[in-house]
């Protein structure tokens, strides 16, 4: 199985099927707007007008399941990425990445992804504290712990790293060794 397979929701409601990403690299990742980590915007913009002639592509999934309840529409939501941060890389409809409702697309990713760890920053020790509180054994499984959680996806379609909302010095290599 490849991420060509899944179809998702875009910010109209509509199908969207990833088949029509074929032959690109891909960076698929969940977000929240209210996030402590929404700074990274910035950097995935930089990233995304850097490489998306060589035919990368980010493309974001809200989701609100860390907390950081928005009770806007999609619409509001990419209005918020665009005012605040200048997002122009694809948004999608607002989605769950984990347990019972997750989206197969985030089943998929993390299944075919391991955790590991959140690093050694003393933000990485806060949210390893904080992840704790909601999955006590967060160490063993391999689902999305938190907003901003990256899957980088290569020209064939197949998932081949991960990159947790702590992990953003080894993001920019990981890029370019797929394009």
């Amino acid at each position: 199985m490849s991420v060509y397979e899944f179809k998702v929701k875009g910010l109209d409601g509509n199908d969207v099927s990833l088949s029509d990403y074929t032959g690109d690299v891909l960076l698929i990742m969940n977000s929240a707007v209210e996030s402590d980590f929404a700074y990274q915007y910035k950097e995935l913009e930089r990233l995304y007008e850097k490489y998306n002639g060589n035919g990368f592509e980010i493309l974001d999934f809200p989701c609100d399941q860390f907390g950081n309840v928005f009770r806007g529409t999609d619409e509001e939501i990419h209005h918020l990425s665009v005012d605040r941060y200048g997002v122009t890389f694809p948004q999608f409809s607002r989605v769950d990445v984990k347990g019972k409702y997750a989206i197969p697309l985030f089943k998929w990713l993390s299944q075919n992804t391991y955790f590991d760890g959140f690093g050694r920053s003393p933000r990485s020790f806060l949210l390893s504290r904080e992840v704790r509180k909601q999955d006590r054994n967060y160490r063993d499984n391999s689902d999305v712990k938190w907003d901003f959680t990256k899957f980088l996806v290569d020209r064939t379609g197949y998932v081949v790293d991960r990159f947790e909302p702590t992990d953003m010095k080894r993001l920019e290599e990981g890029i370019q060794r797929y394009l």
